[in-house]
């Protein structure tokens, strides 16, 4: 699966743009889920894959948003579950955060990576994170 990894700056390739417009669609079909459902989904999703570096996470969101006008708009969540599927994907996992902050109230969904988040204004910091889905940790044998 070379062609579905891309290096920053590099378009995607046909096989690619295929894998990026396959997340975006289950992005938006979780995205209407309940947050449970969500986070169960993303728990199964995320087994057997590595942490993802912050490069790694920023050039799926990049993809991600370069392939789709809703989600390089407005929509958070769809935004930040197919940059999520697509590092998975690519066999890494960010840890996927939906949160709130106040005032004013907001409600956000974001991917971090080393700790930190990846692609987002720095006001991000200032949300609570309700929901955490990180790469799971390796079991050691």
């Amino acid at each position: 699966m070379s062609q579905v990894l891309n290096t920053p700056g590099e378009r995607p390739g046909p096989l690619s743009r295929a894998a990026i417009h396959t997340v975006v669609l289950t992005a938006r079909l979780v995205a209407r889920l309940p947050p449970r459902r969500i986070r169960a989904f993303l728990n199964a999703a995320r087994r057997g894959a590595r942490a993802a570096t912050h490069d790694e996470a920023l050039v799926a969101r990049r993809d991600v948003t370069a392939t789709s006008t809703m989600c390089a708009g407005r929509y958070c969540l769809q935004r930040s579950l197919a940059s999520a599927l697509l590092c998975r994907l690519r066999g890494t996992w960010p840890t996927w955060c939906s949160g709130v902050r106040t005032p004013p109230f907001a409600a956000h969904a974001w991917i971090e990576a080393e700790g930190s988040p990846v692609g987002e204004p720095r006001d991000t910091v200032r949300y609570t994170p309700v929901i955490r889905v990180p790469p799971r940790e390796r079991s050691r044998p």
